[in-house]
């Protein structure tokens, strides 16, 4: 299952190129260059066509004329930077006057290139958004995820709770926290050594991988031995379900005399608190699961009460 509103815009859309320009034969030009430069792309005849097709379709790259009908270059731009701020758009005009290279520029345009345009200076421009957007997504890979696991982060966490539980209370669907830790970690790491610590570490992101729903679930390394896991479009059945299914998978693995415990615990939204405020109390209340789960024998799943 993939939720279109959990993917990054650039994601699977990697020099995937949108081409906008009402005269069909330079689109065609341009179609022509770009497929021949190696990318994929679509096209569309005006703004408004363009707009439609960013709704429905994943794009790195928008190359778009500035003089068209129902709605111009600038406008477009002006929706894709706020819209789609991640998305480089590369203005090509020919030189009327309308509009200038610091217009497109100061309006988020990422290059300009004049008609008739030439190939080897579009495949160029190209090239270096490609470039540009690989760099990033890389440094945002780096600043979002733990090096060990490949996990997400703490510090994403933070900002994932946030917008699931939001998108959840405005469009009526469940959030589920889940908090795991690894019991007699400490013993384990103190005998067997640091690395085979990080390899029972590495097992679990793997199997939190298995048993979740890739662009959907929610997989991080909250911090040591830790782990969360935000679960939306489930009631606390099936996400008890899931959790007994990673416990199973952990069990079948093999990690001396460590365990897994699991604390879960749903989204409640108090209308008289900020919702800042009904997270903390997600976040303690999964903790607490977590913490009687450990109390009760380890290696099992408790459930909030409250859920």
């Amino acid at each position: 299952m993939t939720i279109l509103a959990n993917t990054d815009p650039l994601d699977g859309a990697k020099g995937r190129i949108l081409i906008v320009d009402d005269n069909p034969l330079i689109r065609e030009l341009l179609e022509f260059s770009v497929g021949s430069f190696g990318y994929q792309y679509a096209s569309a005849e005006d703004g408004r066509q363009a707009v439609e097709l960013l709704k429905n379709d994943l794009f790195s790259i928008v190359i778009t004329d500035m003089i068209m009908p129902h709605m111009d270059g600038m406008q477009l731009l002006s929706h894709i930077r706020e819209k789609y701020p991640r998305l480089g758009v590369i203005v090509v005009t020919g030189y009327t006057g309308t509009f200038s290279y610091t217009d497109v520029i100061k309006a988020g345009a990422s290059d300009f290139i004049s008609k008739p345009f030439n190939a080897d200076e579009l495949e160029a421009k190209i090239s270096r958004l490609v470039r540009e957007q690989s760099l990033i997504r890389e440094l945002q890979h780096l600043s979002m995820c733990d090096a060990l696991t490949d996990l997400y982060n703490r510090r994403y966490f933070d900002v994932k709770i946030k917008e699931e539980v939001h998108r959840g209370d405005r469009q009526d669907y469940q959030v589920i926290l889940g908090l795991a830790d690894v019991d007699n970690f400490k013993e384990y790491n103190d005998t067997y050594g640091h690395q085979a610590g990080d390899q029972v570490l590495q097992g679990v992101s793997k199997i939190l991988l298995r048993c979740t729903r890739e662009n959907v679930d929610w997989n991080f390394r909250y911090g040591g031995d830790e782990f969360a896991i935000i679960t939306p479009y489930i009631n606390m059945n099936q996400a008890l379900q899931v959790s007994e299914r990673i416990l199973q998978c952990f069990r079948e693995g093999d990690f001396g005399n460590t365990g897994l415990s699991i604390g879960l615990a749903k989204f409640i939204k108090n209308e008289d608190c900020a919702i800042a405020e009904d997270i903390i109390d997600l976040v303690r209340r999964a903790d607490n699961a977590l913490y009687k789960a450990k109390a009760e024998g380890r290696n099992k799943v408790v459930c909030d009460g409250d859920g």
